[in-house]
């Protein structure tokens, strides 16, 4: 055996298999930021859903004429009406999701670092090719997640259709992949993807353009250093931008996703996710688009904060020590 291969040998793991290092660490601070906040995001896709002026259509005026409430009551409507650990019904396809978002997003962030943009002169990663990056393999991440998600808002939806008197669509995570798949072919299975995607566009953009000129601005114009008070404040403001940004998106790819289908599979209140906007501005104003806003903040904050700072500053990290 050659020296450098005994050398090799003597390397921590995380130098050895670098990829594999930070999709591990990437995809468990994710599952613990979705294990942690998942409660936040079941409320906002609640809160997305009241109030659906389309659902007219269907006779189910009951449902549209509900009184809406907000993220506290909403939340502890949940608990007392369907019990505490309804809270994190929908969470299994949640951690799914995040594995094949993580991995399609990293693999595809490193392939556009290296092969297609590459550093600039003085060997550093500026700032806008960190954002088209990103835009780029978030889009990437979330096309290839969308069965996830799609089943995630499903599973979401099940405890309320209880409560309606409905019958309930699926037995578990794995009976709803099949059944979409049954009824509306792999096709089915991406339902939503349009404004899935263009969520994922903007919330990258936000979350990294605000994250790095926010802290930036805290370094320099502020006492506070390069620490995790700096990385927090910058988290929150970065999600708050994020969420003004994708948040619309956000409320349409849910109504889309959730939607009553025939047998065939297709959608009977929406025809795209133009429609959608359309009836959703159109029956219940402008500020629909924003339902389950707050939730979505708090939550993207806390995401921001706990896993994607580990991938993409760790990536801007390698840039800057190579």
């Amino acid at each position: 055996m050659s020296v450098p291969e005994d050398e090799e040998r003597l390397l921590p793991l995380a130098q050895r298999w670098p990829r594999a290092s930070k999709f591990l660490l990437s995809g468990c601070a994710a599952t613990v930021a979705e294990l942690a906040t998942f409660p936040l995001d079941l409320t906002k896709t609640r809160l997305q859903m009241q109030g659906e002026a389309a659902l007219a259509r269907l006779g189910d005026s009951a449902r549209e004429s509900a009184p809406y409430r907000g993220m506290v009551r909403t939340a502890l409507g949940i608990v007392q009406e369907e019990g505490f650990l309804k809270l994190w019904q929908g969470v299994t396809p949640a951690i799914y999701r995040h594995v094949v978002y993580s991995g399609g997003r990293m693999v595809t962030y490193e392939h556009l670092r290296e092969v297609v943009f590459g550093k600039s002169e003085d060997k550093h990663y500026p700032l806008w090719k960190s954002v088209i990056g990103g835009m780029m393999a978030g889009v990437v991440g979330q096309f290839l997640a969308n069965p996830t998600d799609l089943v995630k808002v499903q599973m979401q939806m099940e405890g309320k259709r209880k409560l309606e008197g409905k019958p309930l669509r699926y037995r578990g995570v794995h009976h709803a992949f099949a059944k979409i798949l049954a009824e509306g072919g792999i096709r089915g299975l991406w339902a939503g993807w349009v404004p899935n995607i263009q969520r994922a566009a903007l919330v990258n953009m936000g979350d990294l353009t605000t994250y790095d000129t926010v802290k930036h601005y805290l370094v320099l114009n502020t006492p506070l250093e390069d620490n995790i008070m700096t990385h927090s404040l910058s988290s929150l403001c970065s999600g708050l931008v994020a969420s003004i940004l994708g948040t619309p998106a956000d409320v349409i790819k849910s109504r889309i996703m959730n939607q009553p289908r025939d047998k065939q599979g297709r959608g009977l209140l929406y025809k795209s996710s133009t429609d959608c906007l359309i009836q959703a501005v159109q029956g219940e104003g402008f500020m629909s688009l924003y339902k389950g806003f707050l939730p979505s903040w708090l939550r993207m904050a806390a995401v921001i904060v706990n896993s994607s700072r580990i991938h993409f500053e760790g990536l801007m990290k390698v840039d800057e020590d190579a």
